[in-house]
């Protein structure tokens, strides 16, 4: 059994966690978030610094705006760490960097099984198709989502680069020039999450596309690296790591 804190337990994504960590291998012993939740069981705090329980590994579907304070505190006590949040900046992504050198670190923009094999089938598709498709990925939230393009449409796109294409977000006023991708961002309602991915050849169009419909399968998904985490040496960490 792992101990694991939830950070960002005040989010749906924290709230999706907290239902899933009640039975099994891993259980729920504190969570960190500014807001701490109703019809919760187990002690909020507002910041790391306040965390008394035994932790073995942190699960992070917060904010960047929390990324430094919790390293600092996850460094200094030996837990590893399970990262969910996207729009990290460049200096969030060197602090990751530098804190991998002490600790084990779990990233990935999509923690579904299904997301990570369409980016193996995308990756495929890219090089069998070559230069004679165009490439276009439109991904699709809910209008509370903080980033865009997403975490995902971002990891697929460099899936599909097998030729150094430009990336381009977005479509005003100009026409496809040259080898590029589009990556186009949707918000709305309550969708969870969807990404098609789009090749466009002379005469036909192969897309590859996958639809999550609740957000218990990012949470499974989370808490499967968080039981793989536990006790691995400092490095970085993905899901091809689990498949």
């Amino acid at each position: 059994m792992i101990n694991v804190l939830i950070c960002g337990i005040g989010g749906k994504m924290g709230a999706a966690l907290y239902g899933l960590l009640r039975d099994g291998n891993a259980r729920a012993v504190c969570g960190v978030d500014l807001h701490a939740p109703e019809n919760v069981s187990i002690p909020v705090y507002p910041s790391f610094n306040e965390v008394k329980e035994k932790v073995d590994v942190i699960i992070d579907f917060s904010s960047p705006a929390v990324l430094k304070g919790e390293l600092d505190w996850a460094v200094k006590n030996g837990v590893p760490v399970v990262l969910g949040s996207t729009g990290f900046s460049d200096s969030d992504l060197q602090l990751i960097e530098n804190s991998a050198k002490s600790i084990a670190i779990f990233r990935t923009a999509n923690f579904s099984l299904g997301v990570n094999l369409l980016m193996k089938l995308v990756r495929q598709s890219a090089e069998v198709l070559g230069e004679g498709f165009d490439i276009e990925i439109i991904e699709k939230h809910h209008n509370q989502k903080a980033d865009a393009p997403s975490g995902t449409a971002l990891m697929l796109a460099e899936s599909a680069n097998v030729g150094n294409s430009n990336y381009v977000y977005g479509r005003e006023g100009a026409c496809r020039r040259g080898s590029e991708i589009g990556i186009h961002a949707v918000r709305g309602g309550t969708i969870v999450g969807e990404h098609d991915v789009m090749f466009a050849g002379e005469d036909e169009i192969i897309t590859l596309s996958h639809s999550a419909r609740s957000k218990k399968v990012f949470a499974a998904g989370a808490i499967k690296a968080a039981l793989f985490l536990a006790g691995k040496p400092a490095g970085k960490y993905d899901m091809q790591d689990i498949i």
